[in-house]
């Protein structure tokens, strides 16, 4: 059974007010202008990454297609939304039997993305289309940021696996989809019950200092996690003394310790000095994590260092200083009339400071080189070009209203790994600069 099938007190019932008013004002005046039903493409996309950021990664495209599923408007939602005076009779009788009947295309989640990207196409009437807008952004913003950073932070691993640990840094239920999304990026488990049952990912933890200061001595509290749990068990040494903490870990649980857990100072001059200290003592199998902080260049400069497993709390679940990705939901193309066979017309913002954007429904692909490298992200309107057509980007993700695209997390976890692996070197450089590919449009005079 899939986990993620039983759900979770965390799922709310409906997620049709996760959204702005000026979605459902938009609708009742839509209504009225009889222009609602024009069918509408809107496209999800970044004008830019985050400053010094390589690449981007699509993360909450499952979650997305849940909340199109739960977008219904119960008796309770609309008795507020009446009693708010939020928007009219018509409108409200329309919301109640609302139900997303369109089509979404997308990158499938775990992908790579870059400025221009159209991550997610949304296509129907403007009604039902506009209503989504915030509780998608809502989610790839978020998830994508924590996915982007667990990415460079895993790249920055190596092989040496990553635990997602902030859970105490974030809002509760924002937790739950940080460590999807941290999964997703490379971590490989997580401190977050209600994570692992929700998704099935792996979970992990033993204690404290607070167990360790429960008791009368180190040893003490070293002696009752092991029978507790196992001379297997990781054992946390730095409350007081490390040195004389890894002695005595060491006589507790015999050689047979499984891990040490260091969460406090000079990491890299701790972790040699531990290293030494347990080889020495004959626990030479002795793993040792270290947690404490840490952020994609704290784990580059660890490389070196007798480490086996990063812990990472804070510095994961706020996007390590990039908390969202700036990704905006705008229409693209609209129907001339409501009219079933209605020609679609590209519509654009015009402005300036760097909000315009480009209008026609869109394809995008990735040009490869000999090699199989990626070399540039190719975005265009129109017929795809011969050369293109079998490396388009964008996958069914829900037609005719149906959701047609889930899949496990361990897919999605994988295809990321393989994304990642297809781009230039340097798309794995902690160093800031630009976009590893360049994005280049391609305007055919079909236009839509």
């Amino acid at each position: 059974m899939d986990t993620a099938d039983l759900g979770l007190p965390v799922n709310v019932p409906s997620t049709a007010l996760f959204t702005d008013q000026y979605e459902l004002t938009m609708l009742q005046a839509a209504l009225k202008a009889g222009t609602a039903e024009r069918h509408s493409v809107f496209e999800v996309f970044t004008r830019r990454l985050p400053h010094g950021r390589r690449y981007g990664v699509v993360a909450g495209t499952g979650r997305v297609l849940d909340a199109v599923e739960n977008f219904r408007f119960d008796e309770g939602l609309l008795r507020f939304l009446r009693e708010k005076a939020v928007v009219d009779e018509e409108t409200l009788d329309w919301l109640a039997g609302y139900g997303f009947s369109g089509d979404v295309w997308g990158y499938p989640e775990g992908e790579v993305y870059f400025p221009g990207s159209p991550v997610m196409r949304v296509e129907g009437s403007f009604a039902e289309c506009v209503l989504l807008e915030t509780v998608i952004l809502s989610i790839l913003n978020h998830d994508s940021a924590i996915a982007a950073a667990a990415s460079r932070m895993s790249s920055a691993a190596g092989d040496r696996p990553l635990i997602e640990m902030g859970a105490r840094r974030t809002h509760e239920l924002a937790a739950v989809a940080a460590s999807r999304a941290a999964y997703i990026g490379g971590f490989s488990s997580t401190s977050d019950l209600a994570a692992g049952f929700r998704y099935n990912i792996p979970t992990v933890g033993t204690s404290a200092h607070a167990f360790t200061l429960l008791h009368d001595t180190e040893r003490d509290a070293f002696r009752a996690q092991v029978d507790s749990l196992g001379a297997g068990t990781t054992l946390l040494v730095d409350t007081y003394d490390v040195t004389e903490a890894v002695r005595a870990a060491v006589e507790v649980a015999g050689p047979g310790l499984g891990a040490v857990r260091i969460d406090s100072g000079d990491l890299l001059l701790v972790a040699h000095r531990v290293r030494q200290q347990l080889d020495e003592l004959g626990a030479r199998d002795t793993k040792i994590v270290v947690t404490s902080d840490l952020d994609e260049y704290a784990i580059a400069s660890l490389a070196a260092a007798p480490v086996d497993a990063y812990g990472v709390g804070t510095q994961l679940v706020t996007g390590s200083g990039h908390p969202t990705c700036s990704m905006v939901y705008k229409l693209v193309a609209r129907a001339e009339s409501a009219g079933p066979e209605a020609p679609l017309v590209p519509v654009a913002k015009k402005s300036t400071g760097g909000k315009t954007s480009i209008g026609g429904r869109k394809w995008a692909a990735r040009r490869r080189d000999a090699d199989g490298v990626a070399e540039a992200e190719v975005i265009g309107t129109g017929e795809v070009p011969p050369e293109l057509a079998d490396r388009q980007l964008t996958v069914p993700l829900v037609r005719g209203g149906e959701v047609v695209a889930r899949e496990p997390l361990d897919v999605v976890r994988d295809r990321h790994a393989a994304a990642r692996a297809g781009l230039p070197l340097s798309a794995t450089q902690l160093s800031r600069g630009e976009p590893v590919l360049p994005t280049e449009y391609v305007h055919l005079p079909s236009g839509s």
